[in-house]
């Protein structure tokens, strides 16, 4: 988690709660729908650390799952995160799944994938649903369920023995892992950048493919080490929490500072989960938590700023 400290504003207390989140060491955190910013600017009860809002909107723009996908809405290769072991938070371990057994068309009679719901789902907290089993639970899939969203970004999932079947493929672990709800589990976070500056406040570009330095607030996870954003796009993401009946979808957001002055009073602080979080130039060479770089890389192409050295690939494969 990632918290955005202003001290001269404090914002609205007002939330619209739509679903649970459990980051990878399995600690839970809620998600919220508009205004994205506040979620990562706030920590417990502390005051609301949003400021400039109406700014940001205003140089806002979603990163369509389009610009990612395949004809079929999950990209190739997107499916390797969620095949890792052990299972994080826990020493569980998958069912190997090979490349070429990923795929839910290609038949596989001997298919056994390990059963594994945390302890923490299993005691019924209210972001979570109830266990499939449960004569009292009927779940609505592929629609609006009462205030779930179980629709997929990426068109309609399969149900089979009553339970949804994760559009990306097999993941070698049935039941739903960290995640709170059979199927979907929605986020919805922001990507903070601006513009790499000099003393001067004038905008820095790189001496090889002369465009423009982009910035982005970036958090160093304490569980894996890896440098992550506090966001990602619209879609199906690569996660190593997903499993075959629960997966992560998630809309990023890109909120830009054009002028520099709205971050110029905002002090970056590491939340629980997070060892540290600074400013960091956007370029190919990073190495990044997840599925986070390709998310990058969409916001330096709608940016037109600098992303590799080599001009020929340059913001281009996508």
């Amino acid at each position: 988690m990632l918290n955005i400290t202003h001290h001269q504003r404090n914002a609205s207390q007002s939330h619209n709660e739509v679903s649970p989140h459990t980051n990878q060491n399995g600690h839970h955190h809620k998600i919220w729908k508009q205004p994205m910013l506040e979620r990562v600017w706030r920590k417990g009860n502390s005051p609301a650390l949003l400021v400039g809002i109406n700014s940001f909107s205003s140089c806002g723009f979603h990163l369509n799952s389009n610009m990612m996908s395949g004809s079929n809405g999950i990209k190739e290769n997107s499916h390797n995160k969620a095949r890792t072991s052990p299972y994080p938070g826990s020493k569980v371990q998958r069912s190997q799944v090979p490349n070429e057994k990923v795929d839910w068309l290609v038949e596989w009679q001997d298919y056994n994938p390990v059963e594994y719901t945390a302890v923490s789902v299993l005691a019924g907290p209210q972001w979570a649903d109830p266990q499939i089993s449960e004569s009292s639970f009927s779940p609505k899939f592929n629609e609006k369920d009462g205030h779930v969203e179980r629709k997929s970004q990426n068109g309609l999932y399969e149900i089979e023995n009553g339970r949804p079947r994760n559009p990306a493929g097999r993941t070698g672990l049935v039941g739903r892992g960290l995640l709170g709800r059979w199927g979907p589990n929605h986020a919805a976070d922001p990507i903070i950048t601006r513009w790499k500056r000099d003393r001067s406040g004038n905008k820095i570009t790189h001496p090889i493919s002369g465009k423009n330095v982009l910035q982005f607030v970036a958090i160093k996870r304490k569980d894996c080490g890896e440098w992550a954003i506090p966001g990602v796009y619209k879609g199906y993401v690569d996660d190593p929490r997903n499993t075959d009946n629960a997966w992560i979808e998630t809309e990023a957001v890109n909120y830009h500072d054009e002028t520099g002055e709205i971050m110029d009073n905002l002090t970056l602080e590491a939340g629980d989960d997070a060892g540290k979080v600074k400013w960091v130039d956007i370029s190919d060479k990073l190495k990044l938590y997840a599925s986070h770089s390709q998310f990058i890389k969409l916001v330096a192409k709608k940016r037109d700023a600098h992303w590799s050295e080599d001009s020929e690939t340059d913001c281009q494969g996508l």
